[in-house]
């Protein structure tokens, strides 16, 4: 009897540190990969392909820092040379400023043409840029 307690409260327990995941989308709708609320970047398999940590810092999947994405939108490699920015209005841009995509706020992912390359509904502009434009998930 004592077993069935511990099993529900476990089960309990368990689902409160259940992280949610937001679906990237290609243009055509295929799921490319997920990204957690904790920053976890996951390919379309579940496999981790990187980190978003809360600082900024980005990871590949072995932890190895890669780049940084600053609080004013600036998207740094690991040797902090700019290589792009994410503007307030979701524009994004390489590091000579020239406009490469853009993401909307209902998390379609565009082109400079403005061609929907993906969808990331629900994630964070810069986190959704990175996700396109820094780990290519189109």
């Amino acid at each position: 009897m004592i077993h069935k307690y511990i099993f529900a409260l476990l089960t309990v327990c368990c689902s409160l540190v259940t992280v949610k995941a937001q679906t990237i989308e290609n243009s055509s709708h295929s799921t490319s990969g997920y990204i957690n609320s904790n920053g976890t970047i996951e390919n379309s398999s579940h496999s981790t392909a990187g980190y978003i940590q809360s600082n900024g810092t980005i990871e590949n999947s072995s932890h190895s820092t890669i780049g940084y994405i600053q609080s004013n939108g600036t998207i740094e490699n690991s040797s902090h040379s700019t290589v792009g920015y994410v503007q307030d209005n979701g524009t994004v841009e390489n590091s000579s400023h020239s406009t490469i995509g853009y993401v909307q706020k209902d998390g379609t992912v565009e082109n400079s043409s403005h061609s929907t390359i993906g969808y990331a509904r629900g994630v964070d502009m810069k986190w959704a840029a990175v996700v396109y434009f820094f780990f290519h998930f189109n």
